[in-house]
């Protein structure tokens, strides 16, 4: 069974589907939010809050959330 964690605003990840959990300030994680709205792997968990971190999927989803990568990382362990 998959775990589920909370990334914030009554939204849920399968952890074993997660492989990173990365600040969204670095260019290159910008560019990949951009990659992944242009090729309809982007999902929106912040509920028009301010983007904190965002985790990346075994299935090329990107996940933007409102929680920061401290937060999650709690949830994790």
């Amino acid at each position: 069974m998959n775990e589920l964690i909370n990334i914030g605003c009554t939204s849920y990840v399968a952890l074993k589907k997660l492989t990173a959990v990365v600040a969204p300030e670095a260019a290159p994680i910008k560019r990949a939010v951009l990659c992944a709205k242009n090729s309809g792997k982007l999902i929106d968990a912040t509920c028009g809050r301010k983007t904190r971190s965002v985790l990346f999927t075994d299935s090329d989803h990107v996940i933007l959330s409102c929680l920061n990568v401290e937060e999650i990382e709690k949830k994790i362990k």
